[in-house]
């Protein structure tokens, strides 16, 4: 175990100000998250090192179009979460019963190993993902100094949730974030994810600001969160930030405790795609239906695709120093 950072003693208890929900952790207890207890008036994670998830992923998977194409990314997870998703698709290594040991099923990890199996493979990153990396900060940020040390990016792939404290210290060693908006409804949250809608909002406006590369992903339910006038809200806020943030519109598949919406059709991802576009966002892309078509990276300013994909594959990338080959027009990103 380690001892738990962003925590404050009061008469009785400690609140975690790790992530939004600000538990309020007695003695013997852990957060919403099950894995940060309350042991003798301190917190400790019960994860740290613990790893359940370690594997070699494109960079396309996370979803980030715009960081490094075509690299692989050594992708790390330990247990617990601190949503309560009912569509999660890791459910399995996310939900951590009351009674149970978050360690259970994991493997002893140090962030030296978990940096030199990153260098050996060739990795150009180390992702957090799987579950909310937040769950497992202090693990997750140790494993970054180390990285950026070794010459390698950190991404996170994230509900953001997590609090503005951890936020600023996060991003001194962060390359980049895609951010689950989950929906743009507050009712969604509380009923779907056991959360609230603005903090996450929060969360990729500071990350913006503080020179973090954010992508933001919404994965689209048929009959719950994709109306186009909820659509039409959630793009105008990511406009409002920067036009240049990509928005991954994704296809959902039923799975864990939301079993009855059908799968998502490619007209659905087709109108969000449009609204996006409408709305002035610069990059807009269809994900969970390889060779949809709306896959690839177009130029904003002569329209020409500069960076083609197929699922998780590069096709072609004819970036010149992150520039259209064609117009010399600078797409953003993070290309070397």
């Amino acid at each position: 175990m380690r001892k738990a950072k962003f925590c404050t003693s009061k008469d009785g208890y400690v609140q975690c100000n790790l992530c939004s929900h600000q538990c309020k952790i007695t003695e013997g207890k852990r957060g919403l998250c099950k894995v940060r207890e309350n042991i003798d008036g301190r917190v400790f994670s019960r994860v740290y090192g613990k790893v359940v998830a370690e594997n070699i992923d494109p960079i396309e998977k996370k979803p980030l179009f715009h960081i490094l194409p075509g690299t692989l990314s050594y992708s790390i997870s330990t247990r617990g979460c601190n949503f309560r998703c009912l569509h999660c698709q890791n459910a399995s290594i996310s939900q951590v019963e009351r009674t149970e040991d978050p360690a259970r099923f994991c493997k002893d990890r140090s962030p030296e190993e978990i940096v030199a199996s990153a260098v050996s493979s060739g990795c150009r990153s180390i992702s957090y993902t799987y579950v909310e990396p937040t769950i497992f900060y202090e693990y997750a940020y140790d494993c970054s100094v180390l990285a950026v040390e070794n010459g390698l990016k950190n991404i996170f792939v994230s509900n953001g949730y997590m609090s503005g404290a951890a936020t600023r210290e996060l991003a001194s060693v962060l390359t980049a974030i895609n951010i689950d908006i989950k929906s743009f409804s507050d009712d969604f949250y509380r009923k779907i994810c056991g959360a609230r809608l603005q903090p996450v909002l929060d969360t990729v406006q500071l990350m913006h600001e503080l020179g973090v590369w954010v992508e933001v992903t919404t994965l689209l339910i048929p009959g719950k969160n994709d109306s186009t006038e909820e659509l039409k809200a959630l793009a105008k806020f990511i406009a409002n930030v920067d036009v240049t943030i990509p928005w991954h519109v994704t296809a959902f598949y039923p799975t864990h405790k939301m079993l009855e919406p059908p799968r998502t059709s490619l007209e659905i991802l087709e109108r969000a795609y449009q609204i996006g576009i409408d709305s002035g966002l610069q990059f807009v892309y269809e994900g969970n239906i390889p060779g949809s078509g709306g896959e690839s990276t177009s130029c904003p300013g002569c329209k020409s695709v500069v960076v083609s994909r197929r699922g998780f594959s590069i096709e072609k990338n004819s970036l010149a120093d992150g520039k259209c080959p064609e117009c010399s027009t600078s797409i953003p990103g993070v290309w070397k």
